[in-house]
Order: structure tokens, then sequence, then C-alpha cells
């Protein structure tokens, strides 16, 4: 009976060892954005999908987002293709990164999840052409200040709203980078929102490929974010 026991012990670590237990600590969700962000409500269904898979406990959320703000009101590198001006001004990302300090303080953190829904202002001022710098940028600036190199990377891409319109000729610039960063790193994923800005809004009025999402549309944006979070997370995890 000893002989087994010790050769059972010794199975189980064996095995063990190919499937290392999850990490200790809590699961930060850190959410930030334009207006389509800003109008999202992450109690609707973002925080109940997070905490039914990992426990109500078991989940941290912080979300701070601002309608008509380029990405250079995040990225502290960001600069214009030619020239010197506009120049960066990361006033919301420090203003982000304040209430997640403040919301973290000494708690221990076993993944990070970055959810963006940012990208209309950037199009409509064709700043396309250093989207794409920027956007992995501002990954890595807050992997940097996490002292992370493991933080996962969810992308709300912006919707099909201004395809129609020939003013905005890097609509579609900024959707197409967008797939392309999601799709480069195995951390990185993306969600769509096409289907999501048309019916009735949060004012009751009827709309058709909106700019914003429906009131229905934030329910299940908020529901993708926290799907593809999860997954990436367990996927990498």
């Amino acid at each position: 009976m000893k002989t087994v026991y010790i050769i059972s012990s010794f199975l189980l670590v064996f095995i063990m060892s190919f499937f290392p237990s999850k990490k200790e600590g809590k699961h930060l969700f850190i959410l930030s954005g334009q207006s389509n962000m800003q109008l999202l409500k992450p109690k609707e269904s973002f925080i109940p999908t997070v905490k039914k898979r990992f426990g109500s406990k078991n989940v941290i959320t912080v979300k701070y987002a601002k309608g008509a703000q380029p990405i250079r009101k995040w990225y502290q590198d960001w600069k214009p293709l030619e020239g010197n001006n506009p120049k960066a001004e990361p006033y919301l990302y420090d203003s982000l990164m304040t209430r997640v300090k403040k919301a973290v303080g000494n708690k221990k953190i076993a993944t990070v999840t970055f959810v963006w829904m940012q990208g209309e202002r950037d199009a409509r001022k064709n700043y396309g052409d250093v989207y794409e710098r920027s956007l992995l940028g501002l990954h890595k600036q807050l992997s940097n200040d996490l002292k992370r190199e493991d933080v996962n990377f969810v992308i709300g891409r912006i919707s099909d709203f201004g395809l129609k319109k020939k003013k905005w000729s890097q609509w579609n610039m900024i959707r197409d980078i967008q797939v392309k960063v999601a799709q480069s790193n195995s951390r990185f994923d993306w969600v769509d929102t096409d289907d999501l800005n048309t019916g009735r809004n949060r004012k009751g009025k009827e709309i058709e490929d909106g700019i914003h999402m429906t009131a229905n549309g934030y329910v299940i944006m908020g529901k993708r974010f926290a799907e593809k979070a999860i997954q990436l997370i367990e996927t990498n995890n």
C-alpha cells in the first residue's frame, strides 16, 4: 500500500506540473475611450458577466472615458505624421491611472485586461496615419506603468457609422488598424459593433447606423467586451 501511495503521489505531482494552478489575486479590468465607452454602463452587463465567471470578490473594474477625444489625450508619445502640432495631452490617461491606483491599492492582481473603445475622433481628424503606432504605444505605456508584461487588450472596433461619409476618408483605415493590432498579439482581440447602432437609443429615439449605440446595443457591447476578456484570460493563463 505504501508503494502504491508513493507512486500515486509522484504521478499527481507529475500531472500537476503540466497543469499549473490558476493565478491568485483579483482580475482587474480597465475600461477607457471616448463617447461609446462613456455611455457604456458596466453594471448592465460587463460586470455581471465577469463576476459570474470569476466571483464577485475577485473582480475590480475601473472605467474612465470622455466623448469626442483623440488618442493623443491618452498616449504620452503621440506625434502627428508631419510637423509638431497638435501635441500629446495625456491628461485623460493620467486621470484614468489615478482611478486605477486607488481601486487597486495593495490588492494582489492576478490579471489585467484593458478594454478600449475609441477611434472615431482620430478618423474624423485624419490622424489615421499614426493610429497604429499610437494604439500599440498606449498598450505598452499602460503595461510599463503597471509593471506587467501580460496585459490583455480588447479593442472595440468603431462602427460602420462613418463608412458612407466621404469627408471622413480615414474611417475605414482606423477600423482596419484596430483589427490589425488586435490580430498582432495572442493577448489582443477585438469586438464588432456594426450591429449595435440601429434601433432605439437611451432617449427613446430611433436611430439607424448612428455614431452611438442603441440602448440595447450598449448592453450587448458590454457583454461582448466581458466575454472576450474572459476568453483572453483563460487562453493565456
